[in-house]
């Protein structure tokens, strides 16, 4: 068994060992190359020393001595040229060798270099090709390999045997123990004294080779520890020596003197071992009878000293490797605790949780901050996880502790540590933005989960309404688009849950709330509320100078509607609610709510006009107030039956005030929009004639039902049936009624000069007519038909001197038509 583990931990030693053989390899080759660059630079050098011009001879004339000289020349600028390119291509690769070595130290996954050097003297074509990256094309796994490792004796010279060589002498050394074992020549002290001596001696030699064969004695040193971590177990679970605490303590005495060496040699592999180890060592020295606190404690000295690694270096696969090893022995330890355990447990384990949350949450910051840099996906990938894990086992743990009125507060600080952290690193300069927005978007986030976790029913609803005003004043003041995009989303939650809220409240009328006062009307008269602020935060975003066009933000008009939507909709709901339950089956609701309805809209048509931040245009208020004679319409069928239920059962008479409440409010809007119209004509040129007939019709139809409702209520009696009494109101009184708005239209159209209104009126005439002698002269009463036909004739006769007195303006009316 023991041997088994022994070969485990150099399986894991030779796999990490080899992280970094490749750029090392490569800094070699790069090392060789200008060490030939410099060789070739002294030749040019010696040689351009060397060259002297020879000393003139008396048979050469003074022609060819010029030009001998200039040949000289020559030739010493070629050189010097060769020399300076030379020493350029030299420092070009200093700088890059430079730069692979500080690539090396901060183990960022860089591709594989390839250096290709081909250089003549005399070739005047000649380039220098510098150190480019691998092309990234799917290539096989040999010839990956066969690229990486061009020369295959230099591998294995100096890669692949020194690997070999130390899994070997590992293997040899165990063998002779055992074999020493096996003989009885060495006691158990003298056995675990000597590999306690073979691995302090692989380390004393790796430290005496670090400067001259660096990758060779980082091999040296990781196989010295592995010696270590085997001889260590070998001398507790087999031999018993010393206690559990004692192995437990040497094994992490082992881990810290790992970590040194990792920091001494800048070896990520190193690091990787002690980790490893460190992780293991538990396990090695453990009796069967765990103690999870024991356990955990150590858990969390072993990360404290990855910290300290991770605040130096940004070797990020030791983070990665810590967090997932603490995740699974701590995940599996809390997903194995049997049903009945103590609450005492729970709260440790909470405990635990808290502290290793918190150490991987400046492990993966630390480095980054401290130097300034960029954060990438892993980091943030960590943080999520680790944020997400922590969350869950802490709601699990309070629900196992009965402490489930306290999620709501740990969810509220988990909120406020990292606001916390988001406001420290904002005031640290020059860090890096994109951990801020997570930051700020994991609060966020936390805040808002806060209601669901903690309150319950409208609560939720008033805390995510004072949530997306509060979010939207951060944003205005920090100008975070993130906060902007977060209020946001709350509001459309708010919206959500005050619809729920609604659908459980004002559904079942059985159930009796206090008027006004209740928690359905007040939750939505504040959700109302929240959303006009923010319609007021949105205008002032809109009007400041530095304000952008940001198409996933809706506009302020949105709000503005959304605001009086929502408080329309707290009285209605209030309204439909308190009539259902203490008026059933009686129809009150209807009468009570046109009333809400034409007396909200009024008031709100009214104040649009009367402040000039929320003034509409004319068309608006002019459909708002189309659209209340419009539901008042709707609604006169279902009145007609209410009124007639109250007569025939004398009950709930006085309710019908609501109604009349309704028509004054109607009359009052039918001048309004008629004034609004009047002032607004020029804008409606041609259309000016159909609204004319529509409101002509619209008013002829107001005037005739609430004429019938009113004697309806005058002349109803026990033998005065409300049919008899409609039939002679359509057969006598609707010609009269109808008479009377054909003079009124006439007079109107000649008062202002409206050929229009002269017209509907001689239509309305034309029509009265026509129902008069084919409709109702039949089953009349003489005396109906005396009031009819002597009101009709005057009328008439009066249109018709009004005709004759008026003609010159008539006549000048249609010159100005045509």
């Amino acid at each position: 068994m023991e041997f088994l583990i022994f070969l485990g931990l150099v399986v894991i030693f030779i796999i990490v060992l080899n992280i970094q053989s490749r750029q090392q390899s490569n800094s070699d080759d790069l090392r060789k190359n200008i060490n030939s660059l410099k060789n070739q630079i002294q030749e040019l050098k010696h040689e351009l020393s060397n060259l002297q011009p020879p000393a003139p001879k008396p048979a050469i004339t003074e022609q060819q001595q010029k030009e001998k000289e200039a040949a000289e020349l020559k030739a010493q600028e070629e050189y010097k040229q060769k020399l300076a390119a030379l020493e350029a291509s030299r420092q070009e690769r200093e700088a890059k060798r430079k730069e692979v070595i500080e690539q090396q130290k901060e183990e960022l996954q860089r591709p594989a270099v390839t250096v290709e050097v081909k250089e003549t003297i005399d070739a005047p074509q000649k380039q220098q090709q510098l150190i480019r990256p691998a092309i990234l094309e799917k290539e096989s796994g040999i010839a990956k390999w066969s690229k990486n490792n061009p020369d295959l004796e230099k591998f294995i010279g100096e890669n692949l045997i020194s690997k070999i060589g130390i899994a070997i002498l590992v293997l040899a050394i165990g063998f002779f123990v055992n074999y020493a074992i096996e003989q009885n020549w060495i006691g158990p002290v003298g056995r675990v004294a000597i590999g306690i001596l073979c691995g302090a001696i692989l380390i004393g030699l790796a430290h005496r080779l670090r400067s001259s064969y660096k990758n060779f004695s980082s091999v040296l040193a990781g196989g010295g520890l592995a010696v270590f971590y085997f001889t260590i177990t070998l001398a507790f679970q087999k031999f018993n020596l010393f206690g559990q605490t004692t192995a437990f303590i040497i094994m992490l005495v082992i881990t810290a003197f790992a970590v040194v060496l990792s920091l001494l040699y800048n070896k990520q592999e190193l690091a990787i071992i002690a980790l490893v180890g460190g992780f293991v060592a538990p396990f090695l020295v453990s009796t069967g009878n765990g103690n999870y606190k024991v356990l955990f404690t150590y858990l969390i000295i072993l990360n404290s000293g990855l910290l300290v690694i991770a605040y130096n270096k940004a070797w990020r696969i030791l983070n990665l490797l810590s967090f997932i090893f603490t995740v699974i022995l701590f995940g599996s330890w809390i997903f194995l605790l049997p049903l009945e355990e103590s609450v005492t447990t729970y709260k440790n384990a909470f405990l635990f949780a808290g502290i290793f949350y918190l150490l991987f949450f400046i492990i993966n910051i630390a480095h980054n901050v401290k130097e300034k840099k960029k954060f990438i996906a892993s980091d943030f990938g960590i943080l999520l996880i680790n944020t997400c894990l922590f969350f869950g086992t802490g709601i699990y743990c309070l629900s196992k502790m009965n402490a489930d009125d306290f999620r709501g507060l740990f969810s509220a600080s988990m909120g406020i540590f990292n606001l916390a952290v988001s406001y420290f690193l904002f005031r640290k300069q020059k860090v890096d933005t994109n951990i801020l927005y997570l930051l700020i978007g994991i609060t966020l986030s936390f805040v808002s989960i806060t209601a669901p976790i903690q309150l319950h029913g409208n609560y939720i609803t008033l805390f995510w309404a004072s949530e997306a005003v509060l979010l939207y004043w951060l944003f205005m003041k920090s100008g975070i688009r993130l906060i902007q995009y977060a209020s946001m989303l709350v509001w459309l939650l708010m919206l959500v849950s005050l619809a729920m809220d609604c659908m459980q409240l004002y559904t079942n009328y059985e159930k009796a709330f206090a008027i006004i006062t209740n928690k359905g009307f007040v939750t939505t008269v504040f959700a109302a509320l929240a959303t006009g602020l923010l319609f007021l935060l949105r205008r002032k975003e809109d009007s400041s100078s530095s304000a952008t066009a940001n198409g996933l933000v809706p506009g302020k008009y949105l709000f503005y509607t959304a605001s009086v939507v929502l408080l329309f909709a707290a009285g209605a709901l209030e309204i439909n609610y308190q009539f259902h339950h203490y008026y059933p089956s009686t129809g009150l609701h209807t009468l009570y709510l046109l009333l809400y309805t034409i007396g909200f809209i009024s008031l709100l048509a009214f104040i649009a006009q009367k402040i000039k931040a929320l003034q509409l245009q004319w068309q608006v208020i002019a459909t708002v107030l189309a659209v209340c004679i419009v539901i008042y319409f709707a609604c006169l069928p279902k009145i007609m039956e209410i009124q007639q239920t109250m007569l025939e059962t004398q009950k709930n008479n006085a309710h019908f005030l609501a109604h009349w409440l309704s028509a004054l409010l109607t009359a009052v809007i039918f001048y309004w929009l008629i004034k609004l119209l009047r002032n607004a004509r020029e804008d409606l040129k041609e259309g000016l004639g159909s609204v004319t007939w529509l409101l002509c019709i619209a008013l002829v139809t107001y005037l005739s039902f609430e004429i019938v409702f009113i004697s309806n209520h005058i002349f109803y009696a026990a033998d005065n049936s409300l049919a008899n009494i409609q039939r002679i109101y359509i057969k006598t009184g609707l010609p009269i009624l109808w008479g009377l708005c054909s003079f009124v239209f006439m007079w109107l159209g000649m008062h202002h000069k409206y050929r229009t209104l002269r017209i509907i009126s001689l239509s309305l005439f034309a029509l009265t007519l026509l129902k008069l002698f084919i409709f109702d002269i039949r089953d009349i009463s003489a005396g109906g038909k005396i009031a009819a036909f002597f009101c009709l004739g005057v009328l008439l006769l009066v249109v018709s001197f009004m005709y004759q007195r008026l003609k010159k303006i008539i006549i000048d009316d249609e010159k100005k038509d045509q």
